[in-house]
């Protein structure tokens, strides 16, 4: 597999930064009004193609087979190689677009994208009115206009945990706090049991276990400090956080092959029972769920939001909550994408719930009855939830690839937060943050 380095990273975001500073598209049309077509309408003969990630490319199978019955249109989903989103923003700087792409819905990643001027405005999409209120507007939007559809969930930081291993060793309720976790995993070890497992192969997830120590700062106003300069990356408190990431894994308390793991042996790590606990976001149940039947779930595995000050959940909307519609320019295939949208969250709503024992995000369509109640655990965290620093800061660094090199031996967490630093600086001078 060939190696993303930070280098190409921020090429590829400065590229799209800097074309959203001088491209007079970037200030987007004057009009964001779009046409909303018939979801069920007939589209014989239109192809359109989805990019997904790993962890997302399975999310629309049921939704595809309900739109092409309906319409006789064609969808390819294309799984773009991790880490992802830096995969789409290269493939987006050379003008390769699909037609649809499940992407992290926030400001600063809809920004790192170029919103005005690669996507499509979802404005006034006929199923807003059905969303929940408290989801209606939490994420999708830039500087008022919607270019996201989110179709599940946010994903929360926090604690997947394997009941089992808890109840073969008397844990009878899960920690209060970031210490008490920490107290608890070193009594497992000592029991010859592996308290955390991390996919440091994969990389993408190991920047949670420095956000989730960060959840109470977020409270406070810490990405708004980092996002004026008034704080850095660099000081204690993020710092702090990554020496003690590295320290707990200096420590002894994950995985062995911490550098070899990949995202799927930690599902199958924590669904067997070989570790205790997963610090993940909602796409790693979506894998647990491709794994073990709801029944099985319910009886292995349980969820628990951390933070150093409580069970506090840190909100971090991923790729596989939501799905962007690129401006092509093709006006046929344009429509069809916002098509596809309306028929995933109209008609076909209900059945890619069943058939992804998810959380519904409309008041009047219920769950369906195979939610896991981990899965009914972490979306019910979500209101309590902190942002991350995809969810409030003005760009987001290649913090988890910083921390996989550390991982694998090559930096030290020092050279971690200054890198992620220096590249925070240029992105955001890059999308014009005042202050940089």
């Amino acid at each position: 597999m060939k190696r993303w380095t930070s280098t190409v990273a921020v090429a590829a975001a400065l590229t799209l930064g800097l074309a959203a500073c001088s491209d007079p598209t970037a200030d987007g049309p004057a009009d964001t009004t779009v046409s909303w077509p018939d979801p069920t309408g007939r589209l014989d003969g239109v192809a359109l193609t989805i990019w997904a990630a790993q962890n997302s490319n399975t999310v629309p199978q049921k939704v595809i087979e309900g739109f092409r019955a309906a319409t006789g249109a064609t969808v390819e989903v294309v799984t773009i190689p991790d880490p992802y989103e830096q995969g789409i923003q290269t493939k987006v700087a050379t003008g390769d677009k699909p037609d649809l792409a499940f992407w992290q819905p926030t400001a600063s990643m809809l920004t790192a994208i170029n919103a005005k001027g690669n996507l499509q405005p979802l404005t006034d999409a006929p199923w807003l009115p059905s969303m929940a209120p408290q989801l209606r507007d939490i994420t999708g939007l830039l500087d008022g206009t919607r270019y996201a559809a989110l179709v599940t969930s946010p994903a929360v930081e926090g604690v997947y945990y394997n009941r089992e291993v808890f109840a073969a060793h008397g844990v009878t309720a899960p920690p209060r706090n970031f210490d008490e976790m920490v107290a608890l995993a070193r009594q497992l070890k000592a029991k010859g049991v592996t308290p955390f497992y991390e996919m440091g192969a994969d990389r993408w997830a190991t920047q949670w276990w420095v956000q989730v120590q960060l959840a109470d700062a977020a409270k406070s106003g810490l990405w708004e400090r980092i996002n004026t300069g008034q704080e850095k990356f660099t000081d204690p408190t993020v710092l702090g956080a990554i020496r003690k990431y590295r320290a707990l894994i200096d420590e002894g308390l994950f995985n062995a092959d911490i550098r070899t793991a990949t995202f799927d042996d930690q599902g199958t790590a924590l669904l067997d029972g070989k570790a205790a606990m997963v610090v993940q976001v909602n796409s790693f149940f979506g894998q647990l769920q491709a794994k073990a039947d709801t029944a099985t779930l319910d009886k292995k595995i349980g969820f628990f939001p951390i933070s150093p000050s409580g069970n506090v959940g840190t909100f971090i909307p991923d790729q596989s909550n939501a799905l962007v519609a690129f401006a092509t320019g093709d006006t046929k295939r344009e429509a069809a994408a916002r098509q596809l949208l309306a028929y995933w969250m109209g008609p076909g709503y209900q059945d890619f719930l069943a058939d992804r024992n998810t959380v519904s995000l409309q008041t009047a369509v219920p769950d369906p009855a195979g939610v896991p109640q981990a899965l009914r655990d972490v979306h019910a965290a979500l209101p309590a939830s902190v942002g991350s620093m995809q969810a409030q800061a003005v760009a987001n660094p290649d913090l988890f690839l910083n921390l996989a090199d550390m991982i694998a031996g090559t930096t030290t967490p020092e050279q971690v937060a200054k890198a992620t630093q220096d590249q925070f600086t240029q992105l955001a001078k890059a999308a014009g943050a005042p202050g940089f």
